[in-house]
């Protein structure tokens, strides 16, 4: 198998910021403290994306929307490399 490659060019546009002095390192969403992990977490235990955005007033629906499109191309770059 191939290492996937994700440029960097794709990275930068991702609404994330990742920072030692906010939460230790943990990717966050940007001009938030809410760790992207959460919106992942939040969809697996059945909460829809208006329920999270709904309990995370701080994340916009464009960046939750910009990090679940990002992790589908991710994934299915990888379906390809199969």
């Amino acid at each position: 198998m191939l290492p996937l490659v994700i440029e960097e060019q794709e990275l930068n546009r991702l609404p994330v910021t990742i920072d030692q002095d906010i939460l230790s390192g943990t990717p966050v969403f940007q001009g938030t403290r809410v760790p992207v992990d959460a919106l992942l977490t939040n969809l697996e235990a059945g909460l829809t994306l208006d329920a999270f955005l709904e309990n995370f007033p701080s994340v916009t629906r464009e960046q939750a929307v910009q990090v679940l499109e990002f992790s589908k191309s991710t994934l299915l770059k990888l379906a390809h490399q199969s």
